[in-house]
């Protein structure tokens, strides 16, 4: 369902709102936290955006952002070392505070060889095309948007995607972005789950800590995520099924719509804003 007013998006929040200190808040970056950028190194998260998650992470037990984007260049662009990070599509977790992103072994196994497919990929006259390659450690991406010609740049992706499945690796389609992947399961639903893992939803001695945005051994009771995008359908996924196995009492899961949203996103949501402005409001309404 959409909604609009302040009261009603209230009220939609509120298996999560109610009992912050067992709620988990959890967001994608790019078109839910930061506008869509042409240049995805061009993104940011305005600062009014970014305020809003600092009070957010204080008051909820954990507190956490969901990205295609590798877990610490998450972070470089969120600029919030108080809460956790879940990087590349799920391949990578980076607890708060930490230095260093912990990665999957059997997903690492295949960084390089991914790596090595990028970088033969881009071939000149693809690049004359305006296509453009992104290193997200175990993910090789390829962007069009804003190409000179879109139509020519997308169709060079397509040709990219069959020479990737030719050799044995995943491919997975974003908003104006090809992901070449290691062929093994990768997505937030994943990265969700490893994140939660430590939860203890039928923990009710009180131990749970809210203010850190750790989360990490806390006892989550319900959780929300939000995003935008085809990719953002396996975090609601991952999230459903911690319901279903009894991990997590609730979850509500947010569209943030656009023209670019895909219509399933929508369909299988619980509730739908619009736009980063949208995603703001979300914020302001679980404080």
């Amino acid at each position: 369902m959409a909604v609009s007013g302040a009261a009603t998006l209230v009220e939609a929040l509120e298996p999560v709102r109610s009992d912050p200190a067992h709620g988990a808040v959890l967001l994608d970056i790019d078109g839910t936290l930061a506008p869509i950028a042409r240049h995805a190194d061009d993104a940011t998260v305005p600062e009014a955006t970014r305020t809003l998650l600092i009070e957010i992470a204080k008051r909820y037990a954990l507190v956490g952002c969901v990205s295609g984007r590798r877990a610490a260049r998450a972070r470089a662009m969120v600029a919030i070392g108080t809460i956790a990070y879940v990087g590349s599509h799920g391949a990578e977790l980076l607890a708060p505070g930490a230095t260093h992103a912990e990665l999957d072994p059997e997903i690492a196994a295949w960084s390089e060889r991914v790596r090595a497919f990028g970088r033969r990929a881009l071939t000149v006259p693809r690049q004359h095309l305006r296509v453009r390659a992104e290193d997200k450690g175990a993910i090789a991406a390829f962007h069009w948007r804003g190409a000179p010609d879109e139509r020519a740049a997308e169709a060079a992706a397509r040709e990219i995607a069959q020479e990737a499945q030719g050799e044995g690796l995943a491919t997975h389609w974003g908003r104006k972005v090809l992901e070449v992947r290691p062929p093994v399961r990768l997505d937030k639903g994943v990265g969700i789950r490893a994140l939660l893992g430590d939860s203890d939803s039928d923990s009710d001695d009180g131990s749970s800590r809210g203010g850190g945005g750790g989360g990490r051994g806390s006892a989550v009771r319900a959780a929300l995520y939000a995003g935008d995008d085809t990719t953002d359908l396996d975090a609601f996924g991952g999230l459903r099924a911690l319901v279903r196995d009894g991990r997590l009492r609730s979850a509500i899961c947010v569209a943030v719509g656009s023209e670019e949203a895909p219509a399933e996103l929508v369909e299988r949501a619980d509730l739908q804003v619009e736009g980063t402005d949208g995603t703001r409001r979300l914020l302001e309404a679980l404080l």
